[in-house]
């Protein structure tokens, strides 16, 4: 409990930060790409907020052990895909590049707090986070791009991503290796 209060804590004190810096999150923009599935699998691979925060995910996910392991990057790319279509449909998502910058930040406290919530907290955490990922995307969709391989291409990148964090994750599990993963979300943070 009191380390869910200090990671309150900690995200609370950084809401003014990201409000006086919107773009801090570099956005998802990518320009002269026409392509479907190639293009949509580099984009996240191309932003530095989708990367950190994909891998968080990952780390955070092994930290939790099972069922997270599995359930939270199994939700985030479902989650993002749902954010990817509102964005597609011209559906506004309100200040979507401070929950992509909210992302890393809090998701990377997870970690180096190696925060232990119940499963239900983290998926909703994660979920939050995937709809302004997915909506970013889905806004920045070239124009003469196949919508469903482009999606295909940006959820399979960001399931490689998560597994990347994950197997990182799984250095806790040898000496020193809790506190080297926990660094790993410092610096995420």
């Amino acid at each position: 409990m009191r380390t869910t209060v200090k990671t309150a804590a900690c995200i609370a004190a950084s809401l003014p930060l990201l409000a006086a810096a919107p773009d801090a999150a570099w956005a998802h923009a990518q320009s002269g790409v026409a392509g479907g599935f190639t293009s949509g699998f580099l984009h996240p691979l191309s932003g530095p907020d989708h990367v950190i925060a994909m891998i968080a995910v990952g780390l955070w996910a092994a930290q939790l052990g099972k069922p997270a392991v599995w359930s939270l990057p199994i939700n985030f790319p479902l989650v993002m895909a749902l954010g990817g279509m509102l964005g597609v449909l011209g559906l506004a998502v309100p200040l979507v590049e401070v929950g992509i910058a909210l992302s890393g930040i809090a998701l990377g406290l997870m970690v180096v707090l190696a925060v232990r919530a119940p499963l239900w907290a983290a998926m909703a955490l994660v979920g939050v986070f995937a709809v302004f990922h997915g909506h970013a995307h889905g806004t920045e969709l070239p124009a003469a791009v196949n919508s469903l391989a482009y999606g295909v291409g940006f959820v399979l990148a960001t399931g490689l991503l998560h597994l990347a964090g994950i197997a990182l994750g799984l250095f806790a599990m040898k000496p020193l290796g809790a506190q080297a993963v926990r660094a790993c979300g410092g610096v995420i943070a």
